[in-house]
This record gives structure tokens, C-alpha cells and sequence, in this order.
């Protein structure tokens, strides 16, 4: 049976040995999130997915805005308390609630395409590294084959 580069590759000279994370990775592939299962709990996740991305809107954060500053005046009218606790409770909590999520979005979405692109370089790199070891393979295998043709020379 043969092996191939990455696995092992041994001579006369040099016995690679694979990094012990890929060992690991062998033996634990990685974890994938179980998808719900029963009918509620499918569609208490579809239903919470689907107010999440409504909420985690710019549009949405319009309107909590709009509908924060239908009450603005009554706030005002009712003194600093009561203006401090408009600001608090409603304006805050209504308007920055989707605006936040905003942009945990965008910063998630930015992050994932930082994960992908380490992902291909990584990728790459391993890639590079499979051909150097096969290069180095060959090379070792004709200069075994030379030292020995030389050994075979000597008296």
C-alpha cells in the first residue's frame, strides 16, 4: 500500500513526521450543530431566525425611531424623569436594539469572510508544503539511487 507525501515520507536522511494536529483532526472531526428536530421546535427556530434578521434591519431601526418619537412630547411634558426614562427605555432600547444588531451582522459577515480566507491560506500553505515534500521525495530517491550506484563503484 502506498502512502502518499503527506502521511509519511521516510528515507535515508529524513523521516517525516505530520504535525499531531492532524492526528487530532483525524480522530475529532469538527462539531456541526444538531438541527432541531421536533415540528415546534422547527418552526420556533425558523420563526425566531426570521424576527431576528426583520429586527436586525436599518428599516426596522426607522421605524422604532418613528414610533419613539410619537411619545417624545408627552415625554417632555412630563419633566426630566420622565424625559430620562423616554430616553432610556424607549428611544434606547427600541432604535439602538436594531441598530446594534446591525452591525453585529456586518461584523459577522466580516469575520466569516476572515475565516474563509485563512481557510484557503492555510489550504495553500498545505498545499505548497505537500509539493516541497514530494520535490524533497524525489530528489532524496535519486540521490539514494546515485550514492548507491557510487557505493557500488568503490573496490
Amino acid at each position: 500500500m502506498e502512502t502518499s507525501p503527506a502521511e509519511s515520507v521516510r528515507s535515508a536522511i529524513f523521516t517525516h513526521t505530520p504535525h499531531p494536529h492532524i492526528a487530532r483532526r483525524r480522530q475529532h472531526a469538527p462539531k456541526v450543530a444538531a438541527a432541531p428536530t421536533g415540528f415546534i421546535q422547527r418552526f420556533n427556530t425558523a420563526l425566531g431566525v426570521r424576527i431576528t434578521e426583520a429586527v436586525g434591519t436599518m428599516w426596522c431601526a426607522y421605524l422604532f425611531a418613528a414610533l419613539a418619537l410619537v411619545s417624545l412630547p408627552q415625554a417632555i411634558n412630563g419633566g426630566t424623569a420622565t424625559l430620562v426614562a423616554w430616553i432610556a427605555q424607549t428611544f434606547i432600547q427600541l432604535v439602538l436594539l436594531s441598530i446594534i444588531m446591525v452591525g453585529q451582522k456586518i461584523a459577522g459577515e466580516a469575520t466569516d469572510k476572515r475565516a474563509i480566507e485563512t481557510y484557503n491560506d492555510a489550504e495553500a500553505v498545505l498545499h505548497e508544503a505537500l509539493q516541497i515534500q514530494q520535490h524533497l521525495a524525489a530528489q532524496d530517491a535519486i540521490l539514494t539511487k546515485l550514492a548507491e550506484a557510487l557505493n557500488a563503484r568503490q573496490p
